[in-house]
């Protein structure tokens, strides 16, 4: 059988204007037009020979960092833009949910815009007509159907946009970061509505800065880099190779060099390393796998020595503090000495899939004892769900002390 989706050596180029005078009076400007022109002109690849195949049903993840072409690729697809070469082969019919909302007047009603919205999204009327009052009901704003969309607020807006993108049935559905809308509980009914499109068959590409989702989502995924195709491959090894490539899990010195830290400065945290139960270096957890989290410190003077409680702190991306693991808690005190490494060992990972913010404090042990080093943000943690697992609990650390221990080993250079 042909694959669903055929992308051939596709590029595309834009011309960028390098003007030598970034502002000219009024004068300038008319005499200018008896000069010669002193601007440049730069060719930049937004994509640069891209080639991949889409099987029926499969699902593909995109990933890559800001400007490495995902929603030049995505527009591509959807028609919006043409490449500047190659071809695509479709053989199904796509839709695109690039941005959801588009097209939707705040004069007019809600019910009227999910009518204006699904003709603009490709629905014939009568396919509108049959899914409405299923659109209504996933959405949750059915008290507010006739009044203004101009009255709904931003959040609502968002759930009736979802909403009527959500019930598109097309044989390829092409999403980009559209999935992060309205309050947690509706953000669920859109990772189970986009599971149980996966489930009937269509073909899904999507993209998403949230590596749990997308590996959660998507079965196999593409890592794209400055506008190339650099890995193709399951979703779990492009996550990896992104890592590694991005350096985010062998980040060297990078936490070292921040600025943003406060303490007395004798030890500095340098670098971090998620590992798997066998201390593999991994870029995701699943629900319920052991985690074990791996923080370098760095003595300013090789000699120094200090006894210390180290805390890492997870909060949610809203600022919202889930939990500590703290060394403290359990009086273990490390000794740091030179340069040493710090292994928190998760026995159960039990978050909720998503991605969080990790905090790490390291302050002596004495009472009242001063802090020796803290980074806010050092790191993101994502965990992806596992089907034994469910979609994870929170552990009550005060509960179950098994949750959080250390190591401290000399790592002397």
């Amino acid at each position: 059988m042909k694959p669903i989706l055929e992308i051939k050596n596709v590029s595309k180029t834009f011309r960028i204007n390098h003007e030598k005078q970034p502002y000219l009076s009024l004068r300038d400007s008319v005499t200018s037009v008896f000069k010669r022109n002193s601007s440049s002109v730069e060719e930049f690849y937004a994509l640069n020979d891209i080639s991949f195949n889409v099987n029926l049903g499969e699902s593909v993840g995109i990933i890559g960092k800001n400007g490495a072409g995902k929603s030049t690729l995505l527009k591509i697809l959807s028609k919006i833009t043409p490449p500047s070469s190659g071809r695509i082969i479709s053989r199904g019919r796509i839709a695109s949910l690039l941005e959801v909302g588009t097209g939707f007047h705040p004069e007019l009603t809600g019910r009227e815009n999910i009518f204006l919205n699904g003709s603009i999204l490709g629905m014939k009327k009568k396919e509108i007509e049959s899914k409405f009052d299923a659109i209504v009901d996933f959405s949750g704003v059915e008290k507010f159907l006739d009044t203004p969309l101009k009255h709904f607020s931003s959040g609502m807006q968002l759930r009736l946009a979802f909403s009527v993108a959500a019930f598109l049935e097309p044989e390829i559905l092409v999403i980009d970061e559209v999935l992060a809308v309205g309050d947690m509980e509706f953000q669920k009914k859109c990772m189970g509505k986009m599971e149980e499109v996966g489930r009937e068959g269509r073909t899904i590409l999507f993209v998403s800065h949230n590596l749990g989702i997308m590996a959660q989502l998507c079965k196999n995924a593409v890592v794209l880099q400055s506008g190339k195709l650099v890995f193709a491959d399951t979703s779990d090894k492009a996550v990896q190779f992104y890592f590694n490539l991005s350096n985010i899990n062998k980040n060297g010195d990078e936490l070292l060099s921040r600025k943003d830290r406060y303490g007395n400065g004798q030890f500095h945290i340098a670098s971090y390393m998620l590992l798997n139960k066998d201390n593999e270096p991994v870029a995701v957890y699943k629900s319920g796998e052991e985690a074990r989290i791996q923080v370098a410190v760095k003595a300013s003077d090789p000699s120094r020595q200090a006894n210390a409680f180290a805390t890492l702190v997870i909060n949610d991306l809203n600022g919202n503090r889930i939990f500590g693991l703290a060394s403290a808690y359990y009086r273990q005190e490390i000794e740091l000495s030179g340069d040493s490494t710090i292994t928190w060992i998760w026995p159960r990972c039990q978050l909720a899939p998503g991605e969080y913010s990790c905090h790490i404090n390291i302050y002596e042990s004495k009472i009242g004892g001063v802090i020796i080093d803290s980074l806010q943000d050092a790191f993101r943690l994502n965990i992806e769900e596992a089907d034994y697992f469910g979609r994870g609990v929170i552990p009550n650390l005060r509960q179950d002390k098994v949750y959080s221990e250390f190591e401290v080993r000399s790592a002397r250079c």
